[in-house]
């Protein structure tokens, strides 16, 4: 996936098949440090936000239905993007 279509950290999304809203706190994490599988984003629950660091969600793009509130897009995020896509060609080569 290209970083330009990566949401803000911030942004509230329901899941397809989801009963409650998630909210994006982070890009391309793994299940317990197991890289043969790299998701989109990290999520929390919203509005609970993290409870404990065992209960992160992990999904992909493709699996959001609805987007509630877009996160915070400035400068510092657009270069975050740029940085966020140099680790995606790094990875996928």
């Amino acid at each position: 996936m290209q970083a330009e279509k990566y949401l803000p950290i911030g942004t509230v999304v329901m899941l397809k098949g989801g009963k409650k809203r998630a909210m994006i706190i982070g890009f391309c994490c793994s299940n317990n440090g197991d890289t043969s599988k790299i998701y989109d984003y990290a999520g929390c629950l919203y509005p609970e936000g993290t409870l404990s660091s065992d209960k992160t969600l992990l999904f992909n793009h493709e699996q959001i239905d609805k987007i509630y509130y877009l996160g915070l897009s400035d400068e510092e995020e657009k270069n975050f993007k740029t940085r966020l896509n140099q680790f995606l060609v790094e990875i996928n080569n």
